[in-house]
């Protein structure tokens, strides 16, 4: 019987190509995202090549969405086989001048949010012996200057879906936490700005070099998945990123502060 797969943020991004991908492995799919309209597109488009498709929007902020959000995938599907924490938002400025609030709703969503999703889904993905992905972030293991919060996020994805690991994993259950690159995606376009209130104009001017695409990204983290791989830095930047943070953290901290600072032009 084919996997049901079940994304959360996957209108777009690399949730988008994570559907498109799982569909070429034939599975069915789970679409889950706060804009219920962008996943419409997006499952019309799958159904009509063929694909078994749910979709419903889902606040994964919100625990009791999560529980139903399962309780209709085991209704429909009867089972769960792979769920993939992808839903995320960023922020963008300096520390000093970004309001507390605003790291309070980052660590929500990606931090927060992926927990929530998984304690709903955790009983039919160990029924299953079934797998977690995190989507975590080349920032999950490397310092994000102007993005303090979003890299505490994924900094603690990290430490948890690690934990998890030992818990579940004499029962058959499966984690593995993907840190990608930078993506070309509209996380960046839609970081929160220091108030909260609005977009952050600055975004633009920190575009990074050798970003990758949302299906580059995708293709390796389905791979990495089906090889069993505990963690996984997507593209050769996070390739190169995890070696440093080995080897040379402080060399590391200072590309990263040069790329943001002195590359992109941003003070």
């Amino acid at each position: 019987m084919s996997q049901v797969v079940a994304i959360t943020g996957a209108a777009g991004g690399i949730g988008a190509a994570l559907a498109h991908c799982y569909a070429r492995e034939g599975a069915r799919l789970v679409l889950l995202y706060l804009d219920g309209d962008a996943v419409e597109r997006l499952a019309e488009v799958l159904v009509g090549a063929g694909v078994e498709v749910l979709s419903m929007p889902c606040d994964v902020t919100d625990l009791d969405a999560c529980n139903a959000a399962v309780a209709r995938i085991e209704v429909q599907f009867g089972r769960l086989d792979v769920l993939v924490n992808n839903a995320g938002i960023t922020h963008f400025g300096a520390f000093e001048n970004t309001d507390i609030e605003v790291l309070r709703r980052v660590m929500d969503v990606n931090l927060f949010g992926s927990i929530n999703m998984t304690k709903a889904a955790l009983a039919p993905l160990l029924a299953s012996r079934g797998q977690v992905i995190a989507i975590s972030s080349v920032a999950g293991f490397c310092p994000l200057p102007l993005r303090a919060g979003y890299a505490a996020s994924k900094h603690a994805m990290r430490g948890f879906f690690d934990t998890l690991r030992c818990e579940v994993q004499s029962r058959g259950l499966k984690v593995m936490i993907a840190c990608p690159f930078f993506v070309e995606s509209d996380i960046a376009r839609n970081a929160l700005s220091g108030d909260g209130r609005g977009r952050a104009p600055e975004v633009e001017a920190s575009r990074l070099k050798g970003m990758v695409t949302a299906e580059h990204a995708a293709r390796e983290i389905v791979r990495g998945a089906k090889a069993g791989r505990r963690f996984l830095p997507v593209a050769r930047g996070a390739k190169l990123a995890w070696v440093l943070s080995r080897l040379a953290p402080g060399l590391l901290a200072k590309l990263s502060a040069d790329r943001v600072y002195k590359d992109e032009g941003v003070g």
